[in-house]
């Protein structure tokens, strides 16, 4: 029979740490690679309860030790971050289960982990390969915008984004901006559709004191409020056409006037906008015009839907549980191969915002180290379908038509029992400018 001060020492000589705890979490014995790994010395770790030297965002929750003594099973390869001795952030895989005497008698817990160190760096290193200033992808399509997007930043020249609501157009504002010779200066962001037509103008131009009714003071607009930097006009097809007008004044000539002055103000202002819409086709009904239009797309950037770029949603299902894991303090490592299934197979018509979206539903009632597909919102494993063919009451489309946008807000709507506020907050869209969708292609509550 091994004595226990040979199973000591063997202990002692093993790459990964181990720990005991008896059972009200006081650690019992601590080997030489804990000591390593923590920066705690055994005399300082013995006796101690274990949340004092392990210090992971879960202590005070259901860690795998606690789960491992309350269950009676083993909790394989759960990975958390701990603070070491000297307080930097350290990455460990855990293992932990309870301890047993030979008679039966319960005595505590064992855990074992090791250093993920030399993993993670080799992870931030793939994942610098498949990123590009905060945009995630591995996309071919993706990778040649990303290749392009610093040469698009160095000019001043306009740019027009388009992509579905929810596929990161801000995003990549926000990377122009900062790749520029301007990035020292403002970024103002403008939601074309979420302000009304009479208050849009002010907004973007400003007004002087009695321009109107209630101006009562000056007051500066947004491409004021730009100079020398860049002005983001997302959702740009839902300008109407008088405030169109004066965009393609300030796109032509660099200067505008504030509304109720007859002073022109010079504008040093790069402009992109983004929409989700086809502007060729507003173009066309004359709801958008041509010659703003080609002012505005002398650089195109075109981001395609997520169902086009299936490959990214593992890359992106990681990233986002990696980011709620920060902003909430838990230690989920993933999801299931099955909850993967239900999220491949889903056609995402919210796009990457529709992800997060889902994620962060299934993060916040899971209660287990992974998220399973019961975390999952009920309408992606219900498996309903919608008749997106059926024309709507007031004949705006034909009878048997298919339209993809239609198709979007319809299962949108019907997921939030035709909600607005809450399906605008999923398509990313204000309120506003979804009342103004859902009027144009004359769709009506069942």
């Amino acid at each position: 029979m091994i004595s226990p001060k040979l199973v000591d020492l063997i202990l002692d000589h093993v790459a990964d740490g181990v720990f005991t705890v008896d059972r009200e979490f006081r650690i019992t014995f601590f080997n030489r690679a804990a000591e390593q790994i923590t920066g705690f010395a055994s005399g300082e770790a013995l006796g101690q309860p274990c949340n004092q030297i392990f210090r992971t965002p879960i202590c005070s929750q259901d860690c795998p030790l606690r789960q491992s003594l309350r269950t009676g099973r083993t909790v394989k390869n759960f990975e958390i971050d701990i603070l070491t001795k000297l307080g930097a952030r350290q990455t460990i895989s855990v293992c932990t289960a309870p301890l047993t005497a030979h008679d039966g008698i319960f005595l505590g817990g064992v855990e074992t982990f090791r250093d993920l160190s030399p993993l993670k760096e080799l992870r931030s290193e793939l994942s610098s390969k498949q990123s590009f200033q905060n945009i995630i992808s591995k996309n071919a399509v993706m990778r040649q915008v990303f290749e392009t997007l610093p040469n698009i930043a160095q000019s001043d020249a306009t740019v027009l984004i388009q992509g579905r609501s929810g596929t990161g157009k801000e995003l990549f504002a926000t990377a122009i901006h900062n790749l520029s010779p301007r990035a020292e200066g403002p970024l103002v962001k403008v939601n074309c559709g979420a302000l009304p037509e009479t208050l849009l103008e002010s907004e973007l131009f400003g007004f002087v004191k009695g321009a109107f009714t209630d101006a009562r003071h000056n007051r500066v607009g947004r491409f004021q409020a730009a100079e020398g930097g860049t002005i983001f006009l997302d959702e740009i097809g839902d300008t109407p056409l008088s405030v169109q007008v004066k965009l393609l004044r300030v796109l032509q000539h660099r200067e505008f006037e504030p509304l109720g002055s007859e002073r022109t103000i010079k504008a040093d202002v790069r402009v992109v906008a983004a929409s989700n819409q086809d502007l060729d086709r507003l173009v066309a009904e004359g709801r958008f015009r041509e010659d703003l239009f080609y002012r505005l797309n002398v650089i195109l950037i075109r981001i395609p839907d997520l169902a086009e770029r299936g490959e990214d949603i593992p890359l992106l299902t990681e990233h986002f549980i990696r980011r709620f894991n920060q902003r909430m303090g838990r230690g989920i490592q993933g999801v299931t191969d099955e909850t993967l299934a239900v999220l491949m197979r889903h056609p995402f018509p919210g796009n990457v915002r529709e992800l997060e979206n889902v994620l962060e539903h299934a993060y916040i009632v899971s209660r287990g180290p992974q998220i399973v597909v019961e975390d999952l919102p009920p309408y992606l494993t219900r498996g309903r379908l919608v008749d997106l063919r059926l024309p709507p009451r007031n004949g705006s489309i034909r009878p048997g038509a298919f339209d993809p946008e239609r198709q979007q807000l319809v299962e949108c709507l019907r997921r939030h029992a035709w909600n607005i506020p809450r399906a605008a907050h999923e398509l990313g869209v204000h309120r506003t400018t979804l009342w103004r969708r859902v009027k144009r292609l004359g769709l009506s509550w069942p």
